[in-house]
C-alpha cells in the first residue's frame, strides 16, 4: 500500500494543479447556472404585425377558390393587395398616398405611387375599376354633326350627383318619378355617395341608365363617413349600414366573438351570406 501512495515532490505538485483546476471549473460551473444571461435580445418583434402578415398568408392560400372581382384600386385592401402579390413596402406607398387624399386615376399613376414591377402590373391591372370621369371639373366635347360636316360640340359641366333633386335626375333619359326617388332615398341612407359605382346598387337602375346618369352627375364633393368599428360594434351597430342586413351582421358578431377579432375585411367574405362583390363598397363605411 506503501508504494502505491508514495510520491515524489513533483507528482504532488501535478496533483496540486490538478485539483485547482477542477475546483475551478466546478466554480464557474454553478455561476453560470446560478446567474442565468439577462442581456435582452437584440431582435424585437411586432407581435402584431407577425399575427397580421400570417392571417394574410393563410387567406392568401384561399386565393385560387375565391374570385377577384374589379375593383378601384383606391380602395385596395391588404388581403387583395398581398393575394395579388404586392408587398408590404408597395401597399404601405400606397396607403400613404391615399390617406393624403389624393386619388389614383389610371394604370399608370398605380405603378408610379406603388413602384410595382411591370409584369406585377399586367397581372394586376385587368381587374382595376377607375371610376368614368377622373377629370370632373373639365368640360368634356363630343362629336356630332350640323349640315353633314362633323364637328365637336361642348357638353355641359358635370354637377355633383349627392347635390342632385329627383327633379334634376328625371331630366335623365330613363329615369321617371319612382327611380330619381329610389336614387335620392338611397343616396340619404347612405349619407351621400362616396364613390360613383355606388350609384348602381340601387334596386332598378339598369347599367345603362347608370351610365347616362353618370354623363352628368358625378360624386365631387365626398361625405364625410364614420366609420363603423366590427371589432366592438354590435349586430344593430352593424347593420345600419345599408349593404350590410341584420342577420348578416349577427354572424359577423358571433364570427368574431369565435375568432377574438377581425384581422382583415377579407375574412368577411367567408362569413354566410356576405356580399362579397361589394366588399370594396363596403369597406368604405368600415373599421377594424
Amino acid at each position: 500500500m506503501k508504494s502505491h501512495f508514495k510520491v515524489n515532490k513533483q507528482e504532488r505538485s501535478g496533483i496540486f494543479f490538478l485539483l485547482l483546476i477542477v475546483i475551478i471549473l466546478q466554480g464557474i460551473y454553478f455561476y453560470v447556472k446560478t446567474n442565468p444571461s439577462s442581456k435582452p435580445s437584440k431582435i424585437s418583434i411586432n407581435m402584431m404585425a407577425e399575427s397580421k402578415l400570417d392571417s394574410l398568408r393563410l387567406l392568401a392560400l384561399k386565393k385560387d377558390s375565391v374570385k377577384i372581382f374589379p375593383f378601384n384600386p383606391n380602395y385596395i385592401t391588404d388581403y387583395k393587395g398581398y393575394a395579388l402579390g404586392m408587398s408590404l413596402e408597395e401597399l404601405d406607398r400606397l396607403f400613404a398616398y391615399r390617406k393624403q387624399r389624393k386619388f389614383i386615376n389610371s394604370v399608370d399613376d398605380f405603378q408610379m405611387v406603388t413602384k410595382v414591377s411591370d409584369s406585377l402590373l399586367k397581372t394586376m391591372s385587368p381587374y382595376f375599376k377607375f371610376p368614368e370621369w377622373t377629370q370632373k371639373n373639365k368640360p368634356r366635347f363630343v362629336k356630332g354633326k350640323s349640315n353633314g360636316i362633323s364637328k365637336e360640340k361642348k357638353v355641359d359641366k358635370v354637377s355633383d350627383i349627392n347635390l342632385a333633386t329627383a327633379t334634376d335626375l328625371k331630366t335623365i333619359r330613363g329615369i321617371g318619378d319612382k327611380l330619381s326617388a329610389r336614387i335620392v332615398k338611397f343616396r340619404d341612407r347612405l349619407g351621400g355617395f362616396v364613390i360613383n359605382e355606388q350609384l348602381n346598387d340601387v334596386y332598378g337602375l339598369e347599367p345603362d341608365v347608370a351610365k347616362e346618369v353618370l354623363d352628368k352627375f358625378v360624386v365631387i364633393q365626398s361625405p364625410k363617413v364614420e366609420k363603423i368599428n366590427i371589432n366592438v360594434s354590435s349586430a344593430s351597430q352593424i347593420s345600419q349600414l345599408v349593404y350590410i342586413s341584420y342577420v348578416v351582421a349577427d354572424k359577423i358578431v358571433a364570427y368574431r366573438e369565435v375568432n377574438g377579432r377581425i384581422n382583415s375585411f377579407d375574412e368577411l367574405t367567408t362569413i354566410e351570406g356576405f356580399p362579397s362583390e361589394k366588399l370594396d363598397r363596403i369597406t368604405l363605411y368600415l373599421s377594424l
